[in-house]
């Protein structure tokens, strides 16, 4: 089990395009969408499949398990997926030592551009780049499992 201090950021500016180390194309929906646990599928480039369970209900640290799925029992279980199924591209950017992954949706969600920090320790304010916006942190209209249970934050809409 892994304890993570997950922060969220909306993307204000573009510099963080010319630090892009990789990126991923993601297709992921949810089995389960609570306030206090989720389990998720999230299919990478078509071609690896894990499933997730994270459980609590603090904004920033909670409990995440992490497993394997195989790629075609994954595609199956797409079919008792609730919501829609969310569409993105993560880009992986590093910054001070520091890995964000920023999220850049499509569908429905296209220009909603989320940036995630991820990290055992929580990083002081001063450490974060330029081009985050707003910290949406703890606000649930920004997690994935409000986004694909149709709840489609202003700055989309």
């Amino acid at each position: 089990m892994g304890k993570e201090i997950e922060r969220k950021f909306l993307v204000s500016g573009e510099e963080w395009r010319a630090m892009v180390e990789a990126d991923i194309h993601i297709r992921q929906y949810y089995l389960v969408a609570e306030p206090s646990r989720t389990v998720r599928v999230r299919i990478s480039d078509d071609a690896a499949a894990k499933l997730t369970l994270k459980f609590g209900s603090q904004a920033r640290k909670r409990d995440e398990f992490e497993y394997p799925v195989p790629l075609a029992e994954a595609q199956e279980m797409q079919a008792f997926a609730i919501g829609h199924v969310i569409e993105k591209t993560r880009h992986h950017v590093r910054h001070r030592g520091y890995l964000y992954e920023v999220d850049v949706f499509g569908g429905t969600l296209a220009g909603l551009v989320i940036a995630e920090l991820e990290t055992p320790e929580d990083v002081p304010d001063e450490m974060l780049p330029d081009w985050l916006g707003r910290e949406v942190t703890g606000e649930p209209r920004y997690y994935n499992a409000s986004l694909a249970l149709g709840g489609i934050p202003e700055i989309v809409a």
